[in-house]
């Protein structure tokens, strides 16, 4: 009896080995691969992804992309929110291989990428916020992920990136990134990349911020010196 029930656990461990395929899973966090004066940065939440590619010096924005994915045959398929080159490829989808070799993700895009792993930052504000109104808040219609116009903002170990975009179109509006810091109700941004002028890169903002429950309140100057409050609403997706 001992000896059937012995044959038995092994079947069953056989069985379970062969139709439940194992598939690698990436760390959460961002990514870097340089090469020469291009920057391709890659942040991967457990559910977001995107990916921007820019030049450093002279500042250059080249492209950038974004969406919800899930891992599938070693495969991340993201379905597309946002495609700053939708109006030249109609892209919706990605289905891109990758690779791990120790803390570094290998991509294979239009040819195989080598992303370095960065450093884990935990700060206040981390995760995905989505703009809702102007402030104060008086009661107004928020825009949210009820609305197709999106403007959202990626705030990862100690990255940012704001995008703003039409999920029925696909229209891209604009996006920028870089560095930030948020600590003690100040926030600060050091930009990187800025798709509508190249010529903002490198300059520093700081703001105010409180969280209110689920909301961001975010106030100082813009990137043109004007007077701005807004207030962000964190994602629930």
């Amino acid at each position: 009896m001992k000896t059937i029930n012995t044959i038995f656990c092994l079947l069953c461990f056989l069985v379970s080995s062969v139709t439940l395929p194992i598939y690698a899973q990436i760390a959460t966090g961002v990514y870097f691969s340089t090469a020469k004066n291009t920057t391709h940065e890659v942040k991967l939440s457990d559910n977001y992804f995107t990916y921007s590619i820019y030049e450093n010096s002279p500042a250059k924005f080249i492209k950038t992309l974004g969406g919800f994915y899930q891992v599938e045959d070693n495969q991340l398929v993201v379905l597309l929110e946002f495609n700053s080159n939708y109006a030249q490829d109609s892209i919706r989808q990605l289905s891109i291989p990758f690779e791990k070799n120790g803390n570094k993700l290998i991509l294979e895009m239009k040819s195989k990428l080598q992303f370095k792993h960065a450093a884990k930052i935990n700060q206040d504000l981390d995760g995905q916020w989505l703009f809702g109104i102007r402030g104060p808040d008086q009661g107004q219609e928020r825009r949210g992920d009820s609305k197709a116009r999106k403007t959202l903002k990626f705030l990862l170990d100690g990255r940012f990136q704001w995008i703003a975009y039409n999920t029925d179109t696909m229209k891209f509006h604009g996006t920028g990134g870089g560095s930030f810091s948020s600590k003690d109700g100040v926030y600060q941004e050091n930009i990187a990349f800025f798709s509508k002028d190249d010529s903002r890169v490198g300059a520093e903002l700081s703001f105010g911020y409180k969280i209110m429950g689920d909301d961001w309140h975010h106030q100082g100057n813009n990137s043109k010196g004007e007077p701005m409050y807004e207030i962000w609403m964190k994602r629930k997706k």
